[in-house]
């Protein structure tokens, strides 16, 4: 009985694409799918993937590097056939982001066209293009790391919030569509996790504790306590999950 429910977790004989696996919540999650079986495809936007690489071996999978800027969404479609020429890619893990923190009143268009273009653009682009292949198969897995602001508003961080708030909508509208021909979408939202985007938060006196003393487990999150989250969206386990957007937020929007 427990190795039929661990196998139900197994990703043995999958690939998985994850965006944004350099660092933080992407690098955690491309390691913890290899400890689960899969083979990784790593996306970065600069080739420094050494260390997620090493990882990803150490589990004994294989790893492939991808460099593409996600910030110009039009190279997207043919260098996602590139990569789906060589790689059956049985999961897509929609992770790449860029945050621009400010008053809404002083952003500027570029700043706000850069964060939509890399945290939403691309995530539509690069979902329709890896969905192809699986469609046509009749199975696969796309997980969305969506957020906290996919469900609030944020402070400072208007671009982004409006981005998460369509990656929230993106993984509904298509997880009803691909549904019935075997894909799943669903998403992650992560709660305040220690990566380099919350830096600034995490360095101010005043919001730091304040954030804190929020969140019912009384501590920020950390990249691997999403692993959990994304290996069962990845794996058979969640064959009947659709469109849901799984909180990984140590109880802060029950509070």
């Amino acid at each position: 009985m427990t190795e039929h429910v661990l196998g139900d977790f197994s990703l043995e004989g999958r690939t998985a694409l994850v965006t944004g696996a350099r660092t933080g919540i992407g690098r955690a999650v491309a390691a913890g799918l290899a400890r689960a079986g899969a083979d990784l495809v790593l996306h970065g936007h600069r080739d420094d993937l050494d260390e997620v690489e090493a990882e990803v071996k150490a589990a004994g999978r294989k790893a492939y590097r991808w460099i593409l800027d996600l910030s110009r969404p039009a190279v997207i479609p043919d260098a996602v056939a590139d990569v789906l020429g060589a790689h059956q890619i049985d999961i897509l893990v929609n992770n790449a982001g860029v945050i621009r923190r400010g008053p809404a009143i002083d952003q500027t268009y570029d700043d706000w066209s850069t964060v939509l273009d890399v945290d939403l653009d691309a995530v539509f682009l690069l979902s329709k293009a890896v969905a192809g292949p699986m469609l046509e198969r009749g199975h696969g897995k796309i997980i969305m790391i969506a957020s906290m602001l996919s469900f609030q508003g944020g402070v400072n961080v208007v671009g982004y919030t409006a981005a998460k708030h369509g990656v929230a909508g993106l993984t509904k509208a298509l997880a009803v569509e691909w549904a019935p021909l075997g894909v799943q979408v669903n998403g992650i939202a992560p709660g305040y996790i220690e990566t380099s985007n919350t830096m600034v938060l995490r360095e101010d006196a005043d919001r730091e504790p304040a954030i804190r003393a929020r969140i019912p487990a009384g501590r920020w999150g950390r990249p691997d306590d999403l692993v959990g989250a994304a290996v069962f969206l990845a794996s058979p386990a969640s064959d009947y999950v659709n469109g849901h957007l799984l909180a990984v937020d140590g109880g802060w929007l029950a509070r």
